[in-house]
């Protein structure tokens, strides 16, 4: 399955450990197709995928940064994944306005290979 919004930049360090960073800005119409697809990413990783969610240096398989902001308001927003619920909890944006969303994913080589395979990345 290809993504829509979410385009990953990958790195990688020396112990084979990659990182996958996305941005994607959106107008108030989009914000929940965004979200909903954010939770699919992160219902992935932590049902489907069933690797140890740690920071990496801890023993980690992978982990994850995820932030929203409100462009126009200049205004960071709350937003948490519920793993539990398999959903975000998020702010809504004022009307209007364009949403910044990021996700940074981390994980070992295995983590990086399924999440290649899965999502279509290259």
């Amino acid at each position: 399955m290809a993504l829509d919004y979410l385009d990953f930049e990958y790195s990688e360090d020396e112990d084979g450990n990659g990182t996958w960073d996305a941005m994607a800005s959106v107008a108030e119409s989009r914000w929940a197709a965004l979200l909903d697809e954010v939770r699919q990413v992160l219902h992935w990783a932590s049902h489907d995928f069933r690797g140890h969610r740690a920071p990496l240096d801890e023993g980690g398989d992978w982990d994850f940064d995820l932030s929203a902001q409100d462009e126009d308001h200049g205004s960071a927003l709350r937003i948490r994944w519920d793993g539990a619920a398999r959903a975000i909890d998020a702010q809504t944006p004022q009307t209007g306005g364009y949403t910044t969303l990021t996700l940074t994913l981390t994980g070992n080589a295995a983590f990086g290979d399924a999440l290649r395979e899965r999502w279509e990345l290259e």
